[in-house]
């Protein structure tokens, strides 16, 4: 990942395919493209990890048909949160 390279949705793409829950992100790069603009609307007004996490396991269960004990949604919210703070402007607002 390349923070400030790329728009934000781009590096949430990539940490999305590196976690890749159903296993397809080799052939199909834009197949999580449904997570992005709600966790980036999540982000932007100051979800925690829990939040994450929680959307995380609702859309593998509800929208993928997954169970999602074993892809750790926890772990992935908190790759999210320590990307989503790492790319936050200089002020601290954590908006991008």
């Amino acid at each position: 990942m390349r923070p400030g390279t790329d728009a934000p949705e781009n590096d949430l793409r990539h940490l999305l395919n590196e976690w890749d829950p159903i296993g397809v992100a080799d052939e199909v790069q834009d197949e999580y493209d449904c997570m992005l603009t709600p966790l980036l609307q999540r982000l932007r007004g100051g979800a925690d990890q829990a939040e994450i996490g929680e959307f995380l396991r609702q859309e593998l269960e509800h929208h993928f048909g997954l169970d999602p004990l074993g892809l750790r949604p926890d772990a992935m919210a908190a790759r999210v949160i320590a990307w989503w703070a790492s790319v936050g402007r200089a002020d601290g607002t954590g908006r991008v």
